[in-house]
């Protein structure tokens, strides 16, 4: 049985630029079948959490301009679960806000925050951790953040050094944080996996509600004083003029930078499920099946020639014949073809914004 006082913010807000085209401002990655599985990244997150916490203890944070997508991907939700920002503002105001709405339920709420678009390969492992990371946060004044036991020197993510000589007497997975280090190099990568005290950023988190409020008053209290001033407002027809007032002087800041880097109640789970935060095209294909030329091709018309190590992703009955690419991203959506090098697809969001500076909106 579920435990009730048992919460999860789900961050759905994203645009997803680096699955550009595929992922655009109006159907963000989010909200896109990417794996070819039947159910979006956001339905399979929810999925996953109501096996961890009650159906209604669910929230999502979207952008305004995903209400309508949201809810027809999941029904199941009332219109108080759905909190709406009318500005990105990176994820400590959206966190913010959540723990207000949370507040006037539960108090002594529980809470897991999880972004809608990761993978999780071995989900019994996912749910077995997250719940025992919630009772650790529920008994302990603690900042919980997630690790993951790293495979490759990957720069496409953060990085977490923790306390090997100082674990958690009662879930020896459970470490004090030394620090945190945002996507590194290629070479400080490596010596961070040589070192064997580092794990990547999943970016979920768990704590509970008294502990992440103390720590938005001591780290970050114009953004609580702001969200403080709704209080009586939250889960009223009141609210929504509240919210677009503050936040267009909330400030920016991601909870990571704001909070958990200055913060000494932080610790990490250093952990395995299977893990991919799906950020880019090469993540999706290393999790995508393969053929004979190790190529991931997703098109019913699809010929390729002396074509290796792809991955394409263009319109069924779309007939695309390509000769001659190794290591090669090719995806068609929308009246917009990207032709790009694996290697080079960080640049990704650069192209976006030069399309969009060029020849407008509609195109990104």
């Amino acid at each position: 049985m579920v435990n009730p006082n048992y919460y999860c913010v789900i961050m759905a807000g994203g645009v997803g630029s680096r699955f550009w085209p595929l992922s655009n401002s109006t159907t963000p990655k989010q909200f896109l079948d990417i794996l070819g599985e039947g159910q979006t990244l956001i339905q399979k997150t929810y999925k996953r959490f109501t096996k961890i916490c009650p159906p209604e203890n669910i929230y999502i944070v979207t952008s305004k301009a995903y209400q309508d997508i949201t809810k027809q991907q999941l029904p199941e939700l009332n219109d108080e679960q759905i909190i709406l920002e009318p500005y990105r503002r990176n994820t400590a105001p959206c966190i913010a806000y959540a723990n207000h709405k949370i507040k006037t339920h539960n108090p002594n709420a529980t809470i897991v925050v999880a972004p809608s678009d990761h993978v999780i390969l071995k989900e019994d492992i996912f749910v077995s951790v997250i719940e025992e990371g919630l009772k650790a946060a529920t008994d302990n004044d603690w900042l919980l953040t997630i690790g993951i036991r790293p495979s490759s020197p990957n720069t496409g993510y953060g990085y977490i050094q923790y306390d090997e000589d100082k674990p958690y007497a009662r879930n020896n997975s459970i470490y004090d944080v030394k620090t945190f280090t945002e996507k590194p190099e290629l070479e400080m990568a490596k010596s961070f996996i040589e070192s064997g005290d580092f794990l990547w950023n999943a970016g979920i988190f768990m704590w509970s509600l008294p502990s992440i409020q103390k720590a938005f008053e001591n780290f970050l209290p114009e953004i609580e004083s702001l969200f403080k001033q709704g209080e009586g407002l939250y889960n009223t027809d009141r609210e929504e003029d509240f919210i677009d007032q503050i936040y267009q002087v909330c400030k920016k800041i991601s909870v990571d930078y704001g909070i958990m880097e200055k913060a000494k109640n932080v610790k990490v789970y250093a952990t395995d499920f299977g893990w991919s935060d799906l950020g880019t095209w090469g993540s999706l294909y290393e999790l995508r099946k393969k053929d004979a030329n190790k190529n991931v091709i997703s098109g019913n018309h699809v010929k390729v020639y002396d074509t290796n190590k792809c991955i394409v992703n263009v319109p069924k009955n779309k007939v695309v014949v390509i000769q001659g690419l190794e290591d090669y991203i090719v995806v068609e959506n929308n009246d917009v073809l990207l032709i790009c090098k694996k290697s080079d697809e960080q640049q990704i969001r650069q192209y976006v914004a030069d399309v969009q500076v060029d020849f407008g909106n509609k195109y990104v």
